[in-house]
């Protein structure tokens, strides 16, 4: 039995994903909020607040990606090429582990951007976010997958407490929206619950994948 590797940059190649084949339709879903090990961002605030930026330049989204492998493991990703392309493949071309710092205790491996794997010896910017160190106030869009649903995030808060608790207080469900007919599970909050259908955030699942 060989020791297990908490850390080192190689190449993950896994089993395919499980993705279901459902019927369309859609569902919005308000449950009573549970206690959650990260705190979510204040009620009504869709995303955070996006810093003013110099004239002339767009503020960037920052996006997160997280994947719960039928292998039992985490991979995130902050690129959206790269989750993609794992989405399809199984594999990222730069990648490092860490055992046990899922909320479970799951191993969780970082997907590291081309650009920084020239740097090995600093965070990626995927284990960054995964441990909350975020280093900006503006716009954020996530996705995770998980049991063969997408479940996508314009809201920072949201997004770490599902990771912690699974738990969804408010949500909207198309299913049978997703690329390969899986169900979308679109995040939302109090406020947000009330205007229905959240077009905004499936148009940005939709352009992403365009």
């Amino acid at each position: 039995m060989s020791k297990p590797r908490s850390s080192g940059v190689r190449t993950a190649v896994m089993g395919g994903l499980a993705l279901a084949v459902l019927a369309g339709c859609a569902t919005t879903r308000q449950d009573k909020p549970a206690a959650a090990a990260v705190k979510p961002a204040p009620t009504g605030a869709a995303a955070a607040p996006a810093p003013a930026a110099p004239a002339g330049q767009a503020v960037r989204t920052e996006n997160l990606f997280v994947v719960f492998h039928e292998n039992g493991r985490l991979y995130a990703v902050s690129s959206p090429k790269d989750y993609l392309s794992f989405l399809a493949t199984n594999e990222l071309s730069f990648s490092r582990s860490r055992i046990a710092a899922g909320a479970s205790g799951e191993t969780v491996v970082f997907g590291i951007d081309r650009n920084e794997a020239n740097n090995l010896n600093a965070p990626a910017r995927s284990e960054r976010l995964f441990d909350d160190k975020r280093d900006m106030a503006g716009p954020f869009y996530g996705e995770v997958f998980r049991n063969e649903r997408f479940y996508a995030f314009n809201n920072w808060g949201a997004f770490r407490a599902f990771l912690a608790t699974k738990e969804l207080p408010f949500s909207f469900t198309e299913v049978g929206a997703g690329p390969k007919g899986e169900t979308v599970v679109y995040v939302l909050d109090r406020e947000s619950v009330k205007a229905g259908r959240p077009v905004g955030m499936i148009e940005t699942f939709n352009a992403l994948r365009k």
